[in-house]
């Protein structure tokens, strides 16, 4: 059994003359990724390898999750602007031993990806957090693996 985690970066702020890719957490999003992460933590929620994209808005959320977790973690090209197919793909370069992993990424990528799990249609919201169990033992046989919604977090409800 593997255990997947989905994130939605904190709210973000944008500044003039900022790129998509260059916008900072706003100080709202600081603080909802703080709350979330305590939450997790509290939860005893545990996650082996934690990745991210490379936005530095979903950089600066993981970071945020990964300190308070003492995690380290890792960025792929392949979250930023994710299609559904990117998410996989992320997910079958996983080694096999990993058990647990949480992916940061945006909208509506990451939505959708959710939804194609899960009879549960919903939109992730800033820092939104949702937790899947997956019947596998190799994240490569992640496509045609039981899925199941375990939790779904948002800062609003915790």
């Amino acid at each position: 059994m593997k255990k997947l985690l989905l994130i939605r970066h904190a709210k973000s702020d944008w500044p003039e003359n900022t790129d998509d890719f260059d916008r900072p957490l706003a100080i709202r999003g600081q603080s909802d990724a703080q709350k979330m992460a305590q939450y997790l933590k509290g939860q005893e929620i545990e996650i082996e390898q934690w990745i991210t994209s490379p936005a530095v808005r979903a950089k600066n959320t993981c970071e945020i999750f990964c300190n308070t977790f003492c995690k380290d973690f890792s960025t792929d090209e392949k979250l930023y602007q994710p299609s559904e197919r990117n998410i996989m793909s992320v997910l079958y370069d996983l080694d096999s031993e990993t058990s647990s992993v949480a992916l940061f990424s945006h909208n509506n990528g990451i939505s959708n990806f959710a939804n194609t799990m899960t009879e549960d249609v919903f939109l992730f919201p800033t820092c939104g957090v949702a937790g899947f169990e997956v019947n596998c033992s190799s994240w490569l046989d992640f496509e045609a693996a039981d899925k199941k919604l375990i939790f779904f977090y948002e800062p609003e409800t915790i």
